[in-house]
């Protein structure tokens, strides 16, 4: 039995802010309707989410659409890169990143590495799997644990190339058989 889980990078968001509440700027706003007409067309029936806003905001529509709630899980926030609650600017995360994918182990004191993160996001989604198993399932996600879960199931999307291919906002459709990932599509942008 075939599983699919579409992976929903949130749409653009403003860069100042809380990481836990910030929302998503216009642009942000706009693209979710198109997100969410993609989605539509691909028959979703589950819906959940990172707890951070702006990944609800980008999937919490196609909920909507289809008459249900979009299930918060913890596990699924981005990596916590340092213990402050705003964002990391781009000066500090870019030498971060480069850090982290050379190293798995590397992080900023009270932060997260990329082995604990994926360790913890690949465990909530083995547990979507095997949860919603023959469905058709939407992640409200982030670029950083996103490429991780992907990374996990295959290595060719563990790097940080692949991070920096991604877009706001993003979508990847992975198909699983039981919990083997057998192909990966990219559905965004849309033709």
């Amino acid at each position: 039995m075939k599983t699919f889980v579409y992976m929903v990078r949130h749409g653009d968001s403003p860069k100042e802010g809380k990481e836990r509440v910030r929302g998503l700027s216009e642009t942000g706003l706009i693209d979710v309707q198109r997100v969410t007409e993609i989605l539509k067309r691909e028959g979703i029936q589950t819906i959940v989410s990172s707890p951070y806003r702006r990944a609800v905001l980008t999937v919490e529509p196609i909920a909507n659409t289809i008459g249900e709630e979009v299930a918060i899980l913890e596990d699924l926030k981005e990596r916590v890169f340092s213990s402050e609650e705003n964002r990391v600017d781009d000066k500090q995360l870019m030498p971060l990143l480069e850090k982290s994918f050379e190293d798995k182990y590397y992080t900023l004191e009270g932060g997260e590495s990329n082995a604990d993160c994926q360790h913890r996001a690949v465990a909530v989604l083995r547990e979507i799997v095997r949860t919603f198993s023959g469905q058709k399932i939407a992640i409200g996600t982030h670029g950083a644990v996103m490429t991780l879960m992907m990374g996990y199931f295959d290595e060719k999307y563990n790097s940080l190339k692949f991070l920096h291919s991604t877009t706001k906002p993003d979508i990847y459709r992975m198909e699983f058989e039981g919990e083997r990932l057998v192909g990966v599509d990219r559905l965004w942008p849309p033709l």
